[in-house]
Formats: C-alpha cells, sequence, structure tokens
C-alpha cells in the first residue's frame, strides 16, 4: 500500500491551464514569498540541501523532475528521487515555473518520505525574485512547500549588473532599475557568474552563501549538477520505455 501523498507537495486543484490564468496566481500569490529567514552557517548543518532540476524529451511530450539531497556539510548524496509525467503547460517566458513545478512537486514528495525529514534548503536552477513578476521558480515552489527555496541560474533574464571582481566570491548587484532583484556571483576564479536570487525564507547573503558552499569544484552548485545528470537519465529511460511500447 503507497503512503498517502504529503498535502504540501499536493499541486493546487486549481493549477492554471492558460497563460492568463498563470499570471494571475502569480500576481496574486507572489504577496507571500518571505525575504528573510536563518539558516545554518554553510558547511555546519546536520540537514540536507537539497536540489531540483528538470528535463524535457518535446517529442513525446514528456518532462522528468529529480529531486537530490546531499549532506549539508560534507555534500554527499544522501537521498534521491525522480518522476515523469505528461507536459500539461505550454512554453512561455516566465511562466516556466507552470510547465516544471507538477513534476517537481511528485520527486520532492518522493524525496522527503526517502529522507524522513524536511530539507534545509532547496536550491532550484532558476529564478526567485530575479523574475518580471518576482515570482520565478524557486520563489512558487518555496511558497506552495514553506521550505527555504533559492534560485541559482546561469543568465541574467535580462536584468543588468556590472561585471563582478574576478575571484570566486565577488558579486555585483543584478539590477530591475534600482531594484536589487539578485545578485551576479563569481563561483570560481576568472569563470563566468551565475544569477543568485531568493526564493523563499533565505536571506540574499545567505543565498549567496550557500551557492558559494555548494559551488566548491565546479561553477554550478553541487546540488543542481547531480540534479541535473538524474534527470536526463530519468527521461532517457522514460523515452526508452515509450519506445519500447510502441
Amino acid at each position: 500500500m503507497t503512503s498517502a501523498v504529503d498535502p504540501r507537495y499536493e499541486l493546487p486543484r486549481d493549477w492554471p491551464t492558460t497563460e492568463a490564468e498563470a499570471i494571475a496566481v502569480q500576481e496574486r500569490t507572489r504577496a507571500s514569498v518571505v525575504v528573510g529567514g536563518e539558516l545554518p552557517e554553510p558547511g555546519t548543518g546536520t540537514g540536507a540541501l537539497v536540489g531540483v532540476d528538470v528535463a524535457y524529451d518535446d517529442e513525446r511530450d514528456l518532462v522528468a523532475a529529480a529531486a537530490v539531497a546531499l549532506d549539508a556539510s560534507d555534500l554527499a548524496v544522501v537521498a534521491e528521487a525522480t518522476a515523469v509525467g505528461r507536459v500539461t503547460f505550454p512554453y512561455v517566458p516566465g511562466l516556466l515555473a507552470f510547465r516544471e513545478i507538477p513534476a517537481v512537486l511528485d520527486a520532492l514528495g518522493d524525496l522527503d518520505r526517502r529522507l524522513g525529514r524536511r530539507p534545509d534548503l532547496v536550491v532550484c536552477d532558476g529564478y526567485g525574485l530575479a523574475h518580471p513578476r518576482r515570482f520565478g521558480l524557486a520563489s512558487h515552489l518555496g511558497v506552495l512547500t514553506g521550505l527555504p527555496t533559492i534560485g541559482v541560474a546561469k543568465n541574467p533574464f535580462g536584468f543588468r549588473h556590472a561585471d563582478p571582481g574576478p575571484l570566486r566570491g565577488d558579486w555585483s548587484p543584478l539590477l530591475d532599475g534600482a531594484e536589487e532583484v539578485g545578485r551576479a556571483l563569481r563561483t570560481r576564479d576568472g569563470v563566468k557568474p551565475l544569477f543568485v536570487s531568493v526564493g523563499h525564507r533565505v536571506t540574499i547573503a545567505d543565498a549567496c552563501a550557500y551557492t558559494l558552499h555548494l559551488a566548491r569544484d565546479f561553477r554550478q552548485p553541487e546540488t543542481t549538477r547531480r540534479a541535473d545528470a538524474l534527470c536526463r537519465r530519468a527521461l532517457k529511460a522514460a523515452g526508452a520505455a515509450a519506445a519500447a511500447e510502441m
């Protein structure tokens, strides 16, 4: 017998199916984002740091999500989970959360059961407040689950920034007009920066500190690297299974 789904990982019943409905959800729900919170100093906690990512098979209309939990101290993998489903929302810039969150919630719920505890932090390959309506995937996921979340993206979504200094840890504000929506953060000496933003229940200082802790050996956080590889494997397996049934 399978256990009941934790309501914190259930998709809302009124999940939108159109662009207008999705924008209305973002406008209505973004007021629930909490900027601020207390996390242990990176590297000292005893909990789990989770990365989530998704991959698509456009030919078969499939999306695969992965959630990977790393030990907060030594970054060893302690649990992982995947979920595969049909894409149910069209591709619209600024609304990618509505394509990704259904599968991500399934993967996170499974991961929670495997861990036996809630993650300390969820790192999304995308945006939080660094979003035109200040409600990217990381913020949306954080509000739905109540978990602390951050967004770590590879590009600045059109916001402007000065080039940070050349050393690991150097940063510059990511700006929409005069408003700071995130930071361009150098995670490796002389390597292109990443773009970090608050998702939910985190400060921007902690978001950057944890990104540096997780990007110990590579430009990308280890959470993202692990989740990216896992969701691609899950998608490949699902595609092979679908092909075999034809």
